[in-house]
């Protein structure tokens, strides 16, 4: 029995001991049933590309995304003018690269967080503050990596 528990909180549960949920017909079902584990080889690989295609046509919806991608072609001929040597560019580039990786991160926690329910909760606020805090951290870190 899960009364008084956060949404968050029973999802975890259920998922982590993969609980079988009893359905309307009284039938037992796996809470997720993913087909994408059943395919083979290039089927697999092809609609996994599929889905990751998806993922950034949802990720460019994102304001803070787009930013970071014009960000990052910027980044692309600054890097050339300002690396010394090709481990200094492609640390300039990477960084501004693993920025657009961590806002994905932080935009599927945002996501799956409203996903559960849009009503305040404490564990919901701190799951987006913490992907918010990641996405503050790499700026630094890319700010710091672009003035030394």
């Amino acid at each position: 029995s899960f009364a008084g528990w956060s949404p968050l909180v029973c999802l975890y549960s259920l998922v982590s001991r993969n609980i079988l949920l009893k359905m309307e017909n009284n039938s037992k079902s796996k809470i997720f049933n993913n087909i994408q584990k059943n395919r083979k080889g290039f089927s697999r690989v092809w609609h996994a590309s599929k889905y990751s295609c998806s993922g950034i046509k949802d990720a460019w919806l994102e304001p803070a995304f787009r930013l970071e991608v014009i960000l990052f072609v910027i980044s692309l001929p600054l890097a050339q003018l300002i690396g010394r040597s090709m481990m200094e560019k492609l640390l300039l580039i990477s960084c501004i690269w693993f920025l657009m990786i961590v806002e994905v991160i932080n935009s599927a926690i945002e996501s799956a967080i409203d996903r559960v329910g849009l009503q305040y909760h404490e564990l919901s606020r701190k799951a987006k503050d913490l992907g918010s805090a990641s996405v503050l951290m790499t700026i630094i870190f890319c700010l710091i990596i672009w003035s030394s």
